[in-house]
């Protein structure tokens, strides 16, 4: 522990470059990893040894291996013979991590503490989750550009979506970057998103911090955590550079870091000081051609589509003339208008960007993601920005009910078309196709939240439409068809791991991993499941745990069909007429279910009401009246109504099955039976 409270002085130790290895003069290395082994030698069991705690280990080790890597050569490209020079005045970081484990907060708090606001101002929560529906929903949907200056050293930092479903975020941004912060939640260690980003970074080559962040819970296990990254840095084959990372333990909560659990700063100047240590400047080519990967687009009612990108090489300049490219073949020209650069929390005019700082650039109109923006004369495209294919489908169909164009704006198929395929613009991860009729569009994307937020968006821009239940993409190998498969993970107490495993085995899950988590009493099952088995599983998991359970999930791999597998087992009550609800019909109604209206509701023939208690569809008829007669009745009696369930836009999308449509308007959402397709029905 002395060793530990001695690193956390920022003041770097003398080192001789010349030592590459791990024979350093300190005993405790010796001890702790031999003369004449590298890190890539060691398996998961020597890992999880006693005699080997990377824990233990890692903060003097990386802290040195981290100065060391500073003092590289500058490289010359064979290609072109342009000497790539390092800036030291500038580091490119992307925060990654799965959901929930503090990234946006650990961000707020890196902002507050570089001054990036004033002492009096007002500052709300994950400043940088700044559109409506990330604010809702608690989670970050698109990834977005901030600035910070320490110790005259320029932080661009790009903060990115932790979802699964959004993947395609995080892959755009590791073009811009070169080193990421892997932050770790302390009980929970690494995760499925964990996994995913990571994979990514190290296939690019990145340098990687790993902030264990939320140290102050009381049941943290930070030297679990740090053996289990260590052990998922060795199965996604990282180089022994990169395994040997510099481990910060934080609390965002509270702005506090330091290289030990036990004896955190009173502010976050260690991981400050890691990222300049540990992170190297950007590789340049300063008196290149221009070149600028364009990763990310916006748009400005003032200033048109602004297109950001990092600098790659050469220098950019306001009135500029520049080429755009696609391929070396496919050139087109345009004219820089204005250009901005990330400062603090805002976009700030500048005259010129010199290569390796990230910019924002207006002018361009026709601009696209993965676009090159060169040199007029001679300027070349960088490779384009490759993403992974998506796996569930979702049709999206103009709305064909009795109450279309009672609430919504846009209705026609020609707006539903522009703006699917306007989402393509910025969505990369994204696919649209025309479907079988001149109405109906096939929307694909990486998992159902992903095609939900899109659809959450349109509703939000007054678009009425329905849309169909999401299925999966199977592919065909070998006149084999080959499905997609995930993994699940999933943290449920110990009482309801019964239920919860039945139910993932029902669904062709197999069992990879059952773990206990810290002192908590919670069990963490880890299970590869086909991804038709997670359509409507996140409800059916909630309900079969009481609201306890938490489900993840990532895109594993293609593997054989899993044959057939029922994911509902109950049928829907199915309005008999169009017409308003009376209490008099839904009392009695209410006994074949639960039912999803109230009375004075209007629905029409065909609406789903509720759902059935047994399997099968059953016409109800919840319009009916009570008959008037000219009998005076001495008292009237009460109807006791169960309160209906409200289901969100997910829980619909995740409800319906083959024959089901979910409608979609700004104010309401329902479900309906399918006029198209013939229904068996009670």
């Amino acid at each position: 522990m002395e060793m530990a409270v001695g690193i956390h002085s920022y003041v770097t130790p003398t080192v001789n470059p010349n030592h590459r290895n791990s024979s350093f003069s300190s005993p405790i290395l010796r001890t702790q990893l031999p003369v004449g082994r590298t890190l890539s030698s060691y398996s998961s069991s020597n890992i999880k040894s006693p005699s080997f705690s990377h824990s233990r280990r890692n903060p003097l080790h990386s802290f040195i291996k981290c100065s060391v890597s500073e003092a590289e050569a500058p490289e010359t490209a064979s290609e072109n013979k342009v000497a790539l020079v390092r800036r030291n005045d500038i580091r490119n970081i992307a925060i990654v991590a799965h959901v929930d484990h503090g990234k946006t907060t650990l961000v707020d708090a890196m902002l507050k503490q570089a001054k990036v606001f004033r002492d009096n101002q007002v500052v709300e929560e994950r400043i940088m989750d700044s559109n409506d529906l990330e604010r809702e929903r608690g989670i970050t949907i698109l990834s977005k550009n901030t600035s910070i200056t320490y110790k005259d050293t320029k932080m661009n930092i790009i903060d990115t979506p932790g979802h699964s479903d959004f993947g395609g975020e995080v892959e755009r941004v590791l073009n811009m970057v070169e080193g990421i912060i892997l932050v770790v939640d302390s009980v929970e260690g690494p995760m499925p998103q964990t996994r995913f980003v990571l994979k990514k970074a190290l296939e690019f080559g990145h340098a990687v911090v790993v902030v264990v962040n939320k140290i102050d819970r009381p049941s943290a296990r930070p030297d679990f955590v740090i053996n289990s990254t260590f052990e998922l840095f060795i199965e996604l084959n990282a180089s022994d550079e990169q395994c040997d990372f510099q481990a910060v333990y934080a609390s965002g909560i509270k702005g506090m870091a330091g290289l030990s659990p036990d004896n955190l700063a009173d502010d976050l100047g260690p991981l400050f000081e890691t990222i300049i240590r540990c992170i190297p400047g950007p590789k340049i080519k300063k008196d290149g051609s221009l070149q600028m990967l364009v990763t990310s687009t916006e748009y400005d009612e003032h200033k048109g589509r602004i297109a950001i990108g990092r600098l790659h090489a050469g220098v950019l300049t306001r009135g500029m003339d520049v080429r755009i490219c696609t391929t070396e073949d496919s050139c087109r020209f345009g004219k820089v208008s204005e250009l901005f650069v990330f400062e603090k929390f805002y976009r700030a005019p500048a005259e010129s960007v010199e290569a390796g700082d990230i910019c924002a650039v207006c002018g361009v109109g026709d601009v696209q993601i993965g676009e090159t923006i060169a040199d007029k004369n001679d300027g070349k495209p960088l490779p384009a920005i490759r993403v992974e294919e998506p796996t569930v489908k979702m049709a999206f169909s103009i709305n064909t009910s009795p109450f279309v164009g009672r609430e919504g704006k846009y209705v026609t198929s020609r707006n539903l078309r522009d703006r699917l395929y306007r989402e393509l613009e910025r969505n990369l991860a994204m696919k649209v196709e025309d479907g079988e009729t001149a109405d109906t569009f096939l929307v694909s994307g990486r998992g159902t939240l992903h095609l939900t937020i899109l659809i959450e968006n349109m509703r939000r821009e007054n678009f009425e439409f329905m849309v169909g239940p999401p299925k999966v993409i199977n592919k065909k190998v070998d006149d084999k068809v080959l499905e997609p498969y995930e993994i699940a993970t999933v943290e449920v107490p110990e009482v309801h791991m019964g239920s919860v495993v039945e139910l993932l085995g029902k669904r062709k899950g197999q069992m990879v991993d059952m773990q206990g988590l810290g002192s908590e009493g919670t069990t963490l099952l880890k299970y590869k499941i086909p991804t038709r088995g997670l359509l409507g599983l996140r409800n059916a998991i909630l309900t079969a745990s009481r609201g306890t359970a938490i489900l993840n999930t990532i895109f594993d791999s293609y593997g054989p069909w899993a044959g057939d597998m029922s994911t509902r087992d109950l049928g829907s009550l199915v309005a008999f007429e169009d017409g308003t609800t009376t209490s008099y019909a839904l009392a009695s109604s209410q006994e074949r279910g639960q039912l999803f209206v109230k009375p004075g509701a209007e629905v029409y023939k065909g609406q789903i009401v509720g759902i059935h208690q047994r399997p099968g569809d059953l016409s109800l008829n919840v319009c009916k009246k009570k008959a008037a007669t000219n009998v005076r009745s001495n008292k009237e009696v009460s109807v006791v109504l169960d309160t209906p369930m409200d289901y969100s836009l997910d829980d619909c999308i995740e409800y319906i099955q083959e024959d089901e449509l979910v409608e979609v308007t700004p104010k309401s959402v329902r479900m309906s039976k399918n006029p198209k397709i013939n229904r068996k029905g009670r």
